[in-house]
């Protein structure tokens, strides 16, 4: 569902992005870390199409980055670290706003069910984003991926500020996700969350990938200490 091929970055004399060559299949959930400025954010945006890779391409199921920029962007949903939506509009008309962009025309039955899906309760769906906490908006931000029908999820520092109770449930949602077959790639400081939900975990430093690991194959602990060995 997700593959790039030799992707490389470059800005006047800065390497962004070096050789980069990952897969990411149906249902995987894939956690990359690494430090800032190791080339996560680079990655995530150009598989967004936000910005050209200098060589290499990326496919999003199947389809080039580089040929299909605004192709792509139907297969795709993007969740930064911090949601940008519409404080003075409900979940549930952000999420209806969202979806009309997209191409979609849900009933208000059909928007609370992909509201309930994310865990975001009832009784918050006809309340203005402006009272949400930062755990609200994501779910909302789910909703809209889950709206647009997006193959692929692209997170930018989910668990980022989310209190315990909070990233536990966004964790069990991403779960739930890669489950129900969505692919998802995961930029991410929180070593303790990409074991726990990740099903592959890379390591990046400087514009590299210079680990690939299945996750159950370390505790966090043991994973905390290959990743401060090799940053």
């Amino acid at each position: 569902m997700l593959k790039t091929i030799n992707l490389h970055k470059k800005y006047n004399d800065f390497t962004a992005l070096q050789s980069l060559n990952l897969e990411v299949e149906k249902g995987e959930i894939y956690a990359l870390l690494g430090q800032n400025g190791a080339g996560k954010s680079t990655t995530i945006n150009i598989l967004l199409g936000l910005i050209k890779a200098t060589s290499g391409d990326a496919f999003i199921n199947t389809i080039s980055v580089t040929d299909h920029p605004q192709k792509i962007k139907k297969e795709l949903a993007y969740i930064p670290e911090t949601v940008l939506l519409y404080p003075n509009l409900t979940g549930m008309e952000n999420l209806d706003f969202f979806s009309k962009i997209a191409g979609f025309n849900y009933t208000r039955a059909e928007l609370s069910a992909f509201l309930r899906h994310t865990g975001l309760q009832e009784a918050a769906h006809h309340k203005t984003l402006g009272g949400y906490s930062k755990g609200m908006r994501q779910k909302v931000g789910i909703a809209i991926a889950l709206a647009k029908d997006a193959k692929v999820l692209l997170l930018d520092e989910p668990t980022s500020g989310l209190d315990p109770i909070a990233t536990a449930e966004f964790t069990e949602i991403i779960r739930q996700l890669g489950q129900e077959g969505r692919t998802i790639l995961m930029a991410t400081h929180d070593i303790f969350n990409a074991v726990s939900v990740a099903s592959n975990i890379g390591i990046m430093k400087q514009g590299q990938l210079v680990q690939n690991l299945q996750s159950k194959a370390f505790t966090a602990e043991e994973l905390q200490e290959l990743y401060l060995k090799t940053i």
